[in-house]
């Protein structure tokens, strides 16, 4: 049925899955400094604002990877989105911490229900043997949202104050959900196992054949949340506050150029050939945000960062998908963003804690020598298994 990678369907995926993701980095850049500057709140809890959300989206995972794949994804979508419409409405009740944490929360699950579904539809429609540049290109949404959305959300808020946020996210997440309205329903998958035996404990939330990628990608996770929260505090504080606002757009750019090498070298080459090159990217990037005293060297920094860690995702996800039996995509992509927002989510609050004690350029080198550790990881979990099969 789907025999080209550029379809409507495709197309309308991709836009919804942008505009959700643009919400989320508009937001989760800016939130921390709002929670300190406003609240007089610590980093510890600042770090906490940003990454509770993430806390969230990991229960949403975990409720529609037990569900998507015997329900409409489409269906999933739709309700994740009016989810996310009610929750942005609540961001103007704010009053005080406690309510931005709960918010924060249920706009967390809200999102990790129709990013799942948005990812579980994409990887259904791509065709098989372009798995790996198709979930690179899907996966561009991703990343020009984390360039666009920190960009706004720092001028908004130094513009027209906290409260413009709000605005223009309500107004975005109501256009998503017009776009995906317009996508079709899928049909439904032939299950390759036997449906004879009810599948219970953890075995329904879990795909077992995604775990190990999705083991190495918390580690990932937690070095670049130390990038996504605490980027802007930290530029403020050496005099580079003007330079960070460009630095997820040429994080952007950066992923953008590199993007269609590496789909095609995971599609051809296999996943080896992309992965040890993007996490060695990622570590010397974060080497020099550690060391960065100029404009130009953050702004290389961020090179290094969008080649590695914009690449990392989509192809540990292709791993993660291409590992799993075709009716389990949903589970297996819920598996893997589930490990990956755990990262990410438990990042932000634990480098707070330890943020005070060593500094941050301490911190961005601690996070470099954390990817390294990935490095390893992957190598045994996945990589050396690989490296023996022919492609």
């Amino acid at each position: 049925m789907y025999d080209k990678l550029w379809s409507k369907d495709f197309i309308s995926i991709t836009i919804v899955n942008f505009l959700m993701y643009l919400i989320h980095y508009t937001l989760i850049v800016t939130v921390t400094i709002f929670t300190i500057d406003k609240y007089h709140a610590s980093e510890s809890m600042g770090g906490l604002a940003a990454g509770i959300f993430i806390i969230g989206m990991l229960f949403g995972r975990l409720a529609s990877g037990r569900v998507i794949d015997n329900l409409q994804p489409k269906k999933v979508l739709l309700f994740g989105i009016i989810f996310s419409i009610i929750t942005v409405g609540l961001y103007f009740a704010i009053h005080s911490l406690l309510i931005l944490m709960i918010v924060r929360l249920l706009h967390g699950i809200a999102f990790g229900l129709s990013s799942t579904a948005t990812g579980t539809i994409s990887s259904r429609i791509i065709p098989q043997k372009r798995k790996g540049e198709g979930i690179g290109y899907y996966a561009l949404s991703v990343t020009t949202a984390s360039a666009i959305g920190p960009f706004c959300g720092i001028i908004l808020n130094q513009q027209f104050g906290f409260q413009s946020i709000f605005i223009v996210s309500l107004i975005v997440i109501v256009v998503a959900l017009i776009v995906a309205l317009l996508i079709k329903g899928l049909p439904k998958v032939s299950v390759q196992t036997s449906n004879t035996e009810k599948i219970t404990g953890m075995a329904a939330y879990i795909q077992k054949e995604a775990l190990p990628i999705s083991f190495v990608i918390i580690f990932v996770g937690i070095a670049y949340s130390s990038v996504l929260s605490f980027l802007t505090v930290y530029t403020e504080q050496i005099n580079l506050a003007t330079a960070s606002s460009f630095f997820f757009v040429v994080y952007a750019v950066s992923t953008f150029v590199t993007r269609p090498f590496t789909g095609k070298i995971y599609d051809n080459y296999g996943e080896n050939k992309v992965m040890y090159p993007v996490l060695i990217s990622f570590t010397f990037g974060l080497i020099l945000l550690s060391l960065t005293h100029t404009s130009i060297l953050l702004l290389i920094a961020a090179i290094f960062i969008g080649i590695g860690y914009g690449t990392i995702i989509p192809t540990a996800q292709a791993i993660a998908i291409q590992q799993s039996p075709t009716d389990k995509i949903g589970l297996a992509t819920s598996t893997f963003y589930m490990f990956a927002d755990f990262g990410a989510g438990i990042g932000p609050f634990v480098l707070g804690v330890v943020i005070p004690l060593m500094g941050y350029r301490n911190l961005y080198l601690t996070m470099s020598i954390l990817v390294i550790v990935s490095i390893i990881l992957y190598y045994f979990m996945h990589g050396k298994q690989r490296a023996r099969q022919p492609y």
